[in-house]
């Protein structure tokens, strides 16, 4: 119902910048929440952030606050994640998920793309 694409991805050295896109097709984007998930090698997928619907509410993990920032377009059909002061624990394979209100998971996810952090 809903096909993800992210996009952004690359090496950044510590302190710097990337951001990630994720571009959505095959539904009504507005009706989704949308989040950020990264997961490093031999390590559990986790959660980064979160945007509602609307953009009015955010949530973030808290290894990333104050440090990451979600923010979507729905005119676009794109959130993002705008990741500054990046370090080499953010390096991870970062992945976007669209959840609708009804539902309990994040039933569509794209493929992923890379980020990594060198000291």
């Amino acid at each position: 119902q809903v096909q993800l694409v992210e996009s952004g991805g690359g090496w950044v050295q510590a302190g710097g910048s990337l951001r990630l896109s994720c571009a959505a097709s095959g539904s009504t984007f507005s009706n989704y929440l949308m989040g950020w998930f990264r997961q490093a090698p031999g390590k559990e997928r986790a959660f980064v952030a979160l945007i509602s619907e609307t953009g009015a509410r955010t949530n973030y993990a808290d290894s990333v606050k104050g440090r990451f920032t979600i923010s979507r377009d729905n005119a676009k059909n794109t959130v993002y994640l705008q990741m500054n002061s990046l370090q080499p624990g953010d390096t991870a394979l970062y992945y976007c998920a669209a959840k609708r209100a009804i539902r309990p998971d994040y039933d569509y996810w794209g493929q992923g793309t890379q980020v990594t952090v060198s000291s």
